[in-house]
């Protein structure tokens, strides 16, 4: 009977274990999907970030732009773009002519994540679609530009006119967004075939589409580049400047996402060079922002990759069919 006891005790004490194990699992679970869901709202505009432009990945009649796995692909399917996306904002912010078109047209004070999603839109349809979808969404941003115009005060204190079709303009926002993805996936990825230079020529591509007239083609020509903006004095600091980052600081989210961004706003921030930072008005935290962002995205990654097909496995599906 003590025997008999002890067993039962025993296999209640396992029963109880074991559906605590369930409640655990089945929590996380929970709050993994609600994070994943929340991650591609922000950047999809779809809880379920299957919204038709990404759905229409699987389709088309070539393998687009950019090869399966190539430069472009590795860095843009990296969790550091969630960096990447706050650094080039802050960096384009620097040119006044690139901030008077977002200050004087964009909604992003209004809908920051519309604004996101538009973003995010752009660059998966260009990297992993096919060459019509890319076309397609290349010819979508620029008739949201066409309207775009007026005046704005120079490095140098000048007036001049511009328009989002700006040779200069144009240039700046490839430099900014081809510097701030490949810098932060050299701090929170991995290796990318070909290397720098191979990435920076890869995205030269989608220069070209945006008529960029000459991009870059290494990783030290890119970084001259942007440098020669600042030798020449076409970027500043300023009231305007200092308004995007103070929006740009505040996170779009409540609570532990709240938390989470702010971390990556930090890491956005400590990537970015002494010089750049001074004229944004922003110091780099004492703190060890890269190694804890990397955790955050680790999580990140794991909630992104606990449902559906992602954008690079749907564009595969159309790059199988094909057999290219």
């Amino acid at each position: 009977m003590h025997r008999l006891a002890r067993d039962a005790a025993g296999l209640g004490t396992w029963h109880a274990g074991a559906m605590s194990s369930e409640r655990v699992t089945h929590t996380r679970d929970t709050r993994r999907s609600a994070l994943r869901s929340t991650l591609l709202t922000a950047l999809s505009g779809d809880p379920d970030g299957a919204p038709p432009w990404v759905l229409r990945l699987e389709d088309g009649d070539d393998a687009g732009y950019f090869a399966e796995d190539g430069p472009a692909w590795t860095v843009h399917a990296g969790m550091g773009t969630l960096v990447a996306g706050i650094r080039a904002l802050l960096m384009q912010a620097l040119h006044p002519g690139a901030l008077a078109g977002v200050h004087d047209w964009s909604r992003y004070r209004e809908d920051p994540l519309g604004r996101l999603a538009g973003t995010v839109r752009w660059i998966i349809c260009v990297t992993y679609g096919s060459t019509a979808q890319a076309g397609d969404e290349t010819a979508r941003v620029a008739r949201l530009h066409e309207r775009v115009a007026g005046t704005y005060t120079a490095g140098a204190g000048a007036e001049r006119r511009y328009s989002a079709a700006d040779a200069e303009l144009v240039e700046w926002v490839h430099l900014a967004f081809t510097d701030s993805f490949l810098t932060c996936h050299r701090h929170w990825g991995g290796p990318i075939p070909g290397g720098d230079d191979a990435y920076v020529a890869d995205w030269a591509t989608a220069g070209r589409l945006m008529h960029v007239a000459d991009p870059p083609l290494s990783a030290d020509d890119l970084t001259a580049r942007l440098d020669g903006f600042a030798d020449r004095g076409e970027l500043r600091g300023d009231a305007r400047v200092a308004e995007v980052v103070g929006f740009l600081r505040r996170p779009p989210w409540p609570g532990v996402m709240g938390i989470a961004y702010r971390g990556l706003f930090a890491s956005a921030v400590a990537t970015i060079p002494t010089r750049y930072r001074r004229m944004l008005g922003l110091r780099r935290l004492p703190l060890p922002v890269i190694t804890t962002t990397r955790l955050v995205l680790a999580v990140a990654g794991r909630a992104l990759s606990s449902g559906g097909p992602r954008a690079n496995d749907r564009a595969r599906v159309r790059v199988r069919r094909l057999g290219v």
